[in-house]
């Protein structure tokens, strides 16, 4: 695989910069910028952004997902506490983030941080910390397209409400005269838990916690980059009544995932006590990646 198609993209924030534009905020959360502002990003070259979405649709196969899961979910690729995942997680700043020059673990904080002055329950804030810790799928060497990314179903029919539908035509499955179908492999009202979804960091970090936080926040980490069924509302023929329970818990999460980040520098000095202390609570000292 050449370069550009491992890292057609300058930077993974300008996959949430797409987002931005797609689902622009109703009332922004982040204290001192608007919702115009957070319209107004630097527009990313939309070739380099379709080109992403080419790879991303192309090669996400149901047999390619189930490749990275028998690769990832063996977690032998490290061992570290989370507090030094998100060092870890630092070798992925880039100078050329048109929105702010804080690095990754600045990014969580100000998500987690704008969770908790809203009054929600420890677990909910600890989501926001780790939502985005499964990019270190980069630093084990996958493609930007195999980590970031808007996620969907595999394993039937790909909805044209996901961004770029037009490129799922190279995409294997499509010609699979199961898996072209509505319901695929799977059975209706069969629940996500038994659906797999397109490979990247929300699934992979999903595996890594969930042993450890509640249903909810499990929920909140698997589906939060499932635009198309959280925002467009399509699969929901999958889903139980477990599952949509569980997703207005992923929609009230992704106003923060999205609208949270601000040029504003938390002071980590601060609050590292309070999460050193809120990562105790949830996982042992340290965890397998």
């Amino acid at each position: 695989m050449t370069k550009n198609e491992s890292a057609p993209l300058k930077n993974l924030d300008m996959w949430e910069e797409d987002l931005l534009k797609r689902y622009p905020d109703r009332d922004s959360i982040a204290e001192g910028k608007s919702r115009e502002e957070y319209r107004n990003y630097d527009n990313p070259e939309r070739d380099t952004v379709r080109e992403f979405y080419r790879l991303n649709h192309t090669f996400q196969t149901y047999d390619f997902v189930m490749k990275k899961r028998d690769e990832f979910l063996k977690f032998n690729k490290k061992e570290m506490p989370v507090w030094d995942a998100f060092q870890f997680l630092n070798q992925l700043v880039d100078d050329s983030d048109p929105d702010t020059d804080l690095d990754q673990f600045h990014h969580l904080l100000q998500t987690s941080e704008a969770i908790r002055r809203d009054g929600h329950p420890d677990w909910f804030v600890m989501v926001g910390l780790l939502r985005d810790m499964g990019k270190v799928l980069c630093l084990f060497g996958e493609p930007q397209w195999a980590v970031v990314g808007d996620t969907f179903p595999v394993g039937c029919a790909f909805s044209d409400k996901v961004v770029y539908p037009e490129f799922f035509a190279g995409n294997r499955d499509s010609q699979d005269s199961l898996y072209r179908t509505r319901n695929g492999i799977y059975s209706p009202g069969c629940g996500l838990d038994n659906v797999h979804f397109s490979w990247g960091h929300d699934e992979y970090l999903y595996h890594v916690v969930k042993d450890y936080l509640p249903e909810e926040a499990s929920c909140m980490i698997r589906y939060h980059s499932c635009y198309v069924i959280h925002q467009q509302r399509e699969y929901e023929h999958l889903m139980s009544e477990r599952d949509q329970k569980m997703f207005d818990w992923v929609r009230n999460f992704s106003r923060y995932d999205l609208y949270s980040k601000s040029p504003e520098r938390p002071d980590v000095a601060t609050l590292k006590l309070f999460y050193q202390d809120l990562i105790a609570e949830f996982f042992p000292p340290k965890l397998h990646w």
